[in-house]
């Protein structure tokens, strides 16, 4: 038979947005309830090396890194449960979440902190290099290539942004882009183009990543000419796939506001979303920065947005009821 949880604070999502948030609500009494969905941890659980979190002067590794989240989350009061929400009520409050076993969970207030999937190419050596020479983090993982030759892939905004910031570390950059015309904004472009570290690839599609050495690495991307049929392979150490983001809110449409991209659209300056006493956090509404420290500092604020919310509430049912 199908269990009932309640709360005062639900979470969705376990990355580090969701369980900074847990952390904030549980010292402050809130006894959070956070189900961890269909990847406990996020993305950083297939991250390797860690390098710019704060706090820890050698690099560290991903599943470590949420693995100790999870146990201070744990250690001073979260609920963490094992689910996947497939169903949610947002039309009043105490909200309802309904786990794929049929379990509902109620919380007075709800935190969505489902993250964002980085798009790749679908390519099984794309599979096989991922943290091997492969990413799609310009910002997370350039500072492993300094002085290496680097591609990035893609033609929109994303691409042309990271190709710029891994100028900072490498004087041999390559924009791979499948058409013959960039999709970004023209100001972004006119960057790219003045900048001597960039040459740009046109009509150029990646059939296979290929790597080597011991142990194993990226070295060399093999490219296929959309026009001419032929192939070639671009020497390179470092390839960064920037073919934008699935922010994973499918199960909030029609509940809550969406911007244009799919994120969810929160109050500037605050994690309030369009339902009162609903926050989100994290990449799920952070299409700019996506760094677990950014994650977890908007999970921080949406613990302190719900208490708030929470206190005010209150306040005003005990003031209804003086009346």
């Amino acid at each position: 038979m199908p269990n009932t949880y309640s709360t005062r604070m639900l979470i969705i999502g376990s990355g580090p947005a969701g369980l900074s948030a847990a952390i904030y609500g549980a010292r402050a009494g809130m006894k959070p309830i956070l189900v961890q969905g269909i990847q406990p941890g996020g993305q950083l659980m297939t991250t390797t090396d860690v390098e710019n979190y704060p706090g820890f002067r050698n690099v560290i590794q991903g599943p470590w890194l949420m693995d100790e989240m999870s146990a201070q989350a744990e250690h001073v009061g979260t609920r963490l449960m094992y689910d996947t929400i497939v169903g949610v009520d947002l039309s009043r409050r105490p909200f309802r979440l309904i786990g794929d076993g049929g379990d509902v969970y109620e919380g007075d207030v709800l935190i969505i902190a489902t993250g964002a999937q980085a798009k790749w190419l679908g390519l099984d050596s794309e599979e096989r290099m991922k943290g091997k020479g492969v990413s799609a983090c310009a910002t997370c993982d350039g500072f492993f290539y300094r002085g290496k030759k680097v591609a990035v892939i893609g033609g929109g905004n994303t691409a042309v942004e990271e190709a710029l910031y891994l100028t900072n570390h490498s004087d041999d950059v390559t924009l791979i882009h499948r058409r013959d015309s960039l999709r970004a904004e023209k100001i972004l472009q006119d960057r790219l183009f003045a900048n001597p570290k960039i040459k740009v690839l046109w009509n150029k599609e990646v059939r296979r990543f290929v790597g080597g050495g011991q142990p194993e690495g990226l070295v060399g991307i093999e490219l296929l000419d959309r026009e001419n049929g032929e192939t070639m392979l671009l020497d390179v150490e470092g390839g960064f796939v920037a073919i934008g983001h699935h922010p994973a809110t499918e199960l909030f449409r029609g509940h809550v506001r969406l911007d244009d991209d799919g994120y969810i659209d929160v109050e500037r300056g605050s994690t309030r979303t369009s339902v009162a006493g609903v926050f989100a956090c994290g990449d799920v509404m952070d299409k700019i920065y996506r760094q677990a420290i950014t994650a977890a500092g908007t999970g921080c604020m949406a613990a302190l947005d719900a208490e708030r919310f929470l206190a005010e509430a209150e306040f005003e049912e005990i003031a209804a009821a003086a009346e």
